[in-house]
């Protein structure tokens, strides 16, 4: 059992940084319109800063998928599950899990099939002529993240090994365990 709480603690550090990464790519793009609404107005704008938003802001999505799954922070229906007991519950979270995986497992097989017909056409950006298929490299890295943060809350939903939520670690700094 240690060495999956090391895999599982591993796997947690990777995802929680490439989450990171996600923001780090968000501020950027703001930091780009911010520059270019200020370029237009003194001087000239950004050229292709809408493209660079719209991929910029798709690679960021991913990246934070995986660790919204890990921590599930994914969007729920608390309201239909309110009055739900603990079976009806655990059931339900299996469920979703397992539904994230295969949705995962397929958009791996679909976009890296996507981005090989966008290399293979040499499709690009109208302004400045940037690749596409180039986009879909962190995109696919993002969606095999999800598929082993998928994997990881299944195995917390058999209770293999809990992963410990942000809070959680703030908590036991807090408690000096």
């Amino acid at each position: 059992m240690t060495y999956y709480r090391s895999f599982t603690h591993f796997w947690v550090s990777v995802i929680t940084g490439w989450a990171l990464v996600g923001g780090m790519l968000l501020l950027l793009i703001v930091g780009l319109n911010i520059a270019s609404i200020i370029g237009s107005i003194f001087l000239a704008p950004i050229p292709g800063d809408f493209e660079l938003t719209q991929v910029g802001i798709a690679v960021a999505v991913f990246c934070f998928l995986p660790y919204c799954q890990l921590f599930r922070h994914n969007v729920t229906a608390d309201v239909f599950t309110a009055k739900a007991n603990k079976k009806i519950i655990m059931f339900l979270r299996i469920a979703s899990s397992i539904i994230a995986l295969l949705f995962a497992t397929l958009l791996v097989w679909r976009m890296g099939d996507g981005m090989l017909d966008q290399k293979a056409y040499n499709y690009t950006t109208t302004i400045l002529q940037f690749p596409i298929w180039v986009a879909f490299v962190p995109i696919l890295i993002s969606l095999c993240f999800l598929i082993i943060a998928s994997l990881l809350t299944i195995g917390d939903d058999f209770n293999l090994t809990p992963i410990s939520t942000p809070l959680t670690n703030e908590q036991a700094l807090k408690d000096g365990k």
